[in-house]
């Protein structure tokens, strides 16, 4: 059993009433066991993170910077364990899980710098009006939840602590109870550093411990990143209480391939955008749209790269893909493939999970699918890509803008005055072009519709934890 919650600068033992089990998705065995938080001691993080915020939102902006370059060293350090356990509980392959180590680590770097920045934030306004002074102050929202996901542990965590805690925030982090290990080295290296006691809070459990803290009255916002269903659940929570949040949901994103691409990369792009944490992504491109004069080429290419892709245990064997991560998962995507059986969808790769131990399905293509099928329509997070072809610049973006969800997309064009067009037209938080997806700190995540509210990344991430406060003195 793993002690496993980090309250008030005390490792303690969990009080309630689930047991979780960390599985290793490549086996489908469990290798580590831990109780979840109780509503109590939800109450004490919060508690510790009401009585930290004083002290913490005063201490000048250099040293939360110093802090947060501690953190970002400590992970550096312990490199080679937290990649093992990415490996290991989530699935991911060795490169991918390098990627996520390095992204952590340049989240918190980065915020450090915007730290040092913020004296200078505070600033005089100039007014029109005679006789009056005006000055803008930053200041920090306050006790802030933060709920992460499993399908990018380590990685979503550090892009809401890093701006939390740079913004003078303290914070209680909930992880997902499918991946609840790997932001522990979170709470260890609070520890290492002599990071003040009850700044950093780490509480983890199932449903019960996510709604006590999303439903919590100590909080002063919350930022949530999953599924959607969840997400509508945290957001009536914080109207109850007139209480912000940031929301960060999830995609159903369209990939735009225009027949000028060549077609070898256009392929490498499509495969990058499906196959990558196993399509576990809230911005996987699954949704396919290929120009009519390029698709009889791409298609049977895609085809054999989907069907060509190493897809194992990344533990034992070099692969390009590893399995899902949980077993719910594992059987949320075969029920994919058996509505595409049902709706009588063209199965050119895949389309089933693999016979093995462990929590495998086949990197998939499906053609030719109707707009109304479940399967262009709604998120499966996972390896599962979906096809239509277009006939016309504005079929492909009023075909791509179809759906309630507005994340992220991909355009593929050699003509990039076309494919800036394109991407200037869609209606998502995010475009590449000619790239696979590539997501650098100093540019903003988030989307539009159903994909979530507010920003996360940039300086759109540190204005999420900050206030602003506006002081006017009369001179007369």
């Amino acid at each position: 059993m793993t002690t496993s919650h980090y309250i008030a600068g005390h490792w303690v033992e969990g009080q309630g009433s689930d047991c979780i089990s960390v599985n290793d998705p490549a086996l489908g065995q469990p290798f580590a066991e831990l109780m979840a938080a109780s509503v109590s001691q939800v109450d004490q993080a919060v508690a510790a993170a009401r009585s930290a915020l004083p002290a913490w939102k005063s201490t000048c902006a250099s040293e939360r910077a110093a802090f947060l370059r501690g953190f970002a060293e400590q992970l550096g350090q312990r490199r080679e364990a937290l990649v093992t356990l990415q490996m290991r509980n989530n699935g991911k392959p060795r490169h991918e899980a390098e990627i996520d180590l390095d992204d952590a680590i340049a989240t918190f770097g980065y915020y450090a710098e915007l730290a040092e920045q913020l004296p200078s934030k505070n600033c005089t306004v100039p007014l029109a009006a005679p006789g009056f002074t005006a000055r803008t102050r930053l200041e920090p929202v306050g006790v802030v939840g933060l709920i992460v996901p499993w399908n990018f542990p380590l990685v979503t965590s550090a892009w809401k602590l890093a701006p939390a805690l740079a913004a003078g925030c303290t914070v209680v982090l909930k992880p997902s109870e499918v991946t609840p290990l790997i932001e522990q080295a979170y709470g260890q290296i609070a520890d290492a550093l002599g990071l003040p006691a009850g700044v950093l809070n780490i509480v983890n459990g199932k449903a019960e411990t996510g709604a006590a803290l999303s439903n919590h009255n100590g909080l002063d916002k919350l930022s949530f990143t999953g599924s959607n269903s969840v997400g509508s659940q945290v957001m009536r929570s914080a109207s109850a209480q007139c209480r912000p949040v940031t929301l960060e949901l999830g995609g159903k994103s369209a990939i735009v391939v225009f027949d000028d691409c060549d077609v070898d990369q256009a392929v490498e792009w499509i495969v990058a955008g499906i196959s990558w944490n196993a399509g576990q992504m809230c911005s996987a491109t699954s949704r396919l749209l290929v120009q009519d004069g390029i698709a009889d080429a791409l298609l049977p290419r895609l085809q054999a790269a989907l069907e060509n892709l190493r897809v194992g245990n990344p533990l034992t064997e070099e692969v390009d893909m590893g399995p899902l991560t949980s077993q719910a998962q594992w059987l949320k995507v075969a029920s994919y493939f058996a509505t595409a059986r049902e709706e009588g969808l063209q199965c050119l790769a895949g389309g089933h999970a693999l016979d093995r131990e462990g929590w495998f399905v086949s990197p998939t293509l499906y053609t030719d699918v109707p707009k109304d099928s479940r399967l262009w329509t709604e998120e499966i997070f996972g390896p599962v890509l979906c096809a239509r072809r277009f006939a016309s610049e504005e079929q492909a973006i009023a075909e791509a803008n179809d759906s309630r969800f507005g994340l992220v997309a991909t355009v593929c064009s050699a003509d990039l005055e076309r494919a800036e067009r394109v991407a200037d037209a869609l209606e998502v938080g995010h475009v590449w072009i000619n790239s696979v997806q590539a997501v650098f700190v100093e540019t903003s995540w988030g989307g539009t519709k159903g994909s979530g509210i507010g920003r996360e990344l940039g300086p759109w991430g540190l204005s999420a934890y900050q206030s602003v406060k506006h002081v006017t003195r009369c001179l007369g």
